[in-house]
């Protein structure tokens, strides 16, 4: 009897075999609650349920039966059909990350969408202060060009003014020439006769 017993362990040792790599992370498929045994195939009995998508680690595999022994997050262990298991994670787990992400690159886009806008913003502002210095640089010179003109009519008209009291002077010292050349001619020509005339009455006076 006790030979039988150890033939018995030992061809349930042998149907047993370990897993490739230990302490394997798997995950629950998503369908349904899945149903575990406490020995790895359908005779043994039903020890509780795994939840869809929950992950458990993988602690050896029965290649004989296709059961794995797995342990949850709650450190309990049983046996569970290897086709129940995942390698990667289940959409129950999968969408809170994806969502999780979706909700970072939002987050991330509205930063950068704002940045931006506040970018757009301080270059319009500096565009329009520069607008602003154009303009009144515009608007300075307008001015300087404008009061230049004025400038050069007040100079053609002093030029003017000082053409006209030159030749005022000019006409007055032909003037103060004619008259002075115009006594002496008269004093050349009345002289002579106003000397001999003098000259004859001393003679008939002796």
């Amino acid at each position: 009897m006790q030979k039988l017993r150890l033939i018995c362990f030992s061809l349930f040792a042998l149907g047993i075999t370990a897993a490739a790599h230990a302490d394997e992370k798997r995950y629950v498929s998503d369908e349904l609650n899945t149903w575990v045994r406490s020995g790895p195939g359908d005779n043994y009995r039903l020890v509780g349920t795994l939840n869809a998508g929950e992950e458990v680690t993988l602690l050896q595999s029965n290649d004989n039966t296709n059961y794995g022994q797995v342990r949850d997050s709650n450190g309990r262990t049983a046996w569970i059909p290897l086709a129940q298991l995942k390698a990667e994670p289940s959409l129950r787990t999968r969408v809170p990350d994806l969502e999780n992400q979706v909700n970072t690159l939002t987050e991330k886009l509205n930063n950068i969408d704002a940045t931006w806008n506040q970018r757009t913003a301080d270059m319009q502002k500096k565009v329009a202060a520069s607008d602003g210095v154009i303009n009144g640089l515009k608007e300075e010179n307008q001015k300087l060009k404008n009061e230049l003109i004025v400038a050069q009519k007040k100079v053609n008209a002093a030029n003017i003014q000082l053409d006209d009291k030159q030749r005022t002077i000019i006409m007055q010292w032909f003037m103060y020439g004619g008259g002075v050349l115009g006594v002496g001619l008269l004093l050349g020509l009345l002289l002579p006769h106003m000397i001999p005339s003098r000259k004859r009455k001393d003679r008939w006076m002796s």
